[in-house]
């Protein structure tokens, strides 16, 4: 929807990227705005601006509420990140419950995430752009919601079953649920923890098994999954330091959609990064750690983009894709703006920040 930029209030989700007399938006769509935003759109005269129907806390924006001069397109994207924040909230208040010494209901969960994971063939690409919404206070919660649709999607991908993309979904939301008996000063701490700190942490693992009960819903495999998804396939993780063959599978896909996402979100202690950045330093600076079967899945599913796609490049440039090299997340591509060619396996001080269009 577009509103007067008087009404904007920090929360608000960029629908669109704004463009202020030059061909590189000073705001790109997604960014969660807060007041330095709106006072920049404001010194630069903007009256006004297209945001997405929900705050990044869930709030939904209605005509008592706002000015809406007309409705955006998009409509189905629109409704998935709708979706999506609302399904964080969902979460949190059952997150909230566990924190006041309540176990995790388990029924609860999975139909918290039913509706959420229905969407996931038809939305994959938008799955991708979450990391915008990333935000320091939500991000506990955006994060169990997010591994979960990332983890299940992995799932599809690889060809699991619907009930097994159930269950590595179940684990993925799950599998930080023990963060609700840590200390809170240590969730909300800026600083890079301590290693004591850290330690205490790290205790998150076992306490997720304490509060999660038995259930028919959850098979012992995701309880498991649950417990490992810390682990590294060479031996470096925890809670036990298992390697390959003692890591459940379903783990070994929550390892990798619980670093994909941390990676690319805004943290307290560190800025979001691009989703097309991450999946190369996880292939090459975690060498070793994660199940490339899982991480090539996982490839797969952010690059899919056909030459003719429409990106968004790290410097702010959009450009075409021109030819796919062996290094999805480094093809050819001719800039927009001034028609460069650039390979970008050679000019590696750029990469892809996201795709606009297939």
């Amino acid at each position: 929807m577009i509103i007067n930029a008087e009404e904007l209030k920090p929360g608000s989700i960029l629908a669109e990227d704004i463009y202020i007399r030059t061909n590189r938006p000073i705001i790109t769509a997604k960014t969660v705005l807060a007041e330095e935003h709106i006072k920049i759109l404001k010194a630069f005269l903007v009256k006004k601006i297209a945001i997405e129907n929900t705050q990044i806390d869930g709030t939904k924006i209605t005509q008592a509420s706002s000015t809406i001069l007309k409705q955006t397109k998009k409509e189905k994207k629109s409704n998935f990140l709708e979706l999506f924040l609302q399904t964080v909230q969902l979460y949190k208040k059952e997150f909230i419950s566990w924190q006041s010494g309540l176990s995790v209901n388990i029924a609860n969960i999975r139909n918290i995430l039913l509706p959420l994971l229905e969407e996931l063939e038809s939305v994959s690409k938008e799955i991708f752009s979450l990391y915008h919404l990333s935000n320091k206070s939500e991000y506990l919660y955006q994060h169990s919601i997010a591994v979960a649709a990332i983890s299940a999607l992995i799932a599809q991908k690889m060809n699991y079953s619907y009930r097994d993309m159930i269950q590595v979904a179940l684990a993925g939301c799950l599998s930080d649920a023990g963060m609700a008996k840590i200390n809170q000063r240590l969730l909300h701490k800026i600083d890079p923890l301590t290693e004591e700190e850290f330690n205490e942490v790290k205790k998150h693992t076992r306490y997720s098994l304490e509060i999660i009960p038995e259930h028919t819903l959850l098979k012992n495999e995701t309880r498991l999954a649950i417990y490992q998804h810390h682990e590294r396939i060479d031996g470096s993780g925890y809670p036990m330091g298992n390697v390959d063959n003692r890591i459940h599978a379903f783990a070994k896909i929550i390892a990798v959609a619980d670093t994909f996402h941390a990676m690319t979100s805004e943290r307290l202690y560190r800025k979001k990064q691009s989703p097309f950045r991450v999946i190369e330093q996880m292939h090459q600076d975690h060498f070793g750690k994660f199940d490339l079967t899982v991480l090539q899945a996982l490839s797969n599913a952010i690059t899919q983009f056909t030459t003719g796609s429409k990106i968004r490049l790290s410097n702010g440039e959009k450009a075409e894709i021109l030819f796919i090299s062996n290094t999805p997340t480094r093809p050819l591509v001719r800039t927009v703006e001034n028609e460069l060619i650039l390979d970008l396996e050679k000019n590696r001080h750029l990469f892809i920040e996201e795709i606009l269009e297939y």
